[in-house]
């Protein structure tokens, strides 16, 4: 599965060069940080609105887009997905309770 997210981040980062007027995620980014947080967060959103209302079709779609802005909001800050991906796999076996007393 991280495959897919990883060929995502490639394509993402590949995209940070290229005219806006060209590429969703080329314009995305020319608009700054800012603008892909509110965009992610708008996403995630939608994501929450699709579970509570029980609709599953709506909320793999607004999944997707969680994660396809959420991978640009790193990228606009310069974030690596495998940094992320890195400590996902550190937190792996890990109580979620003793990971965050341990912060």
């Amino acid at each position: 599965m991280s495959d897919i997210l990883k060929e995502l981040a490639a394509t993402i980062e590949a995209r940070k060069s290229a005219d806006p007027e060209s590429s969703w995620t080329a314009k995305l980014l020319s608009k700054g940080p800012e603008k892909c947080a509110e965009k992610f967060g708008e996403e995630a959103v939608e994501a929450i609105i699709a579970c509570a209302k029980d609709d599953r079709e709506n909320l793999t779609y607004e999944a997707a887009d969680v994660l396809y802005h959420l991978t640009v909001m790193l990228a606009s800050r310069d974030v690596a997905l495998d940094d992320v991906l890195t400590e996902l796999a550190r937190r792996q076996g890990v109580s979620g309770i003793a990971e965050k007393a341990a912060r």
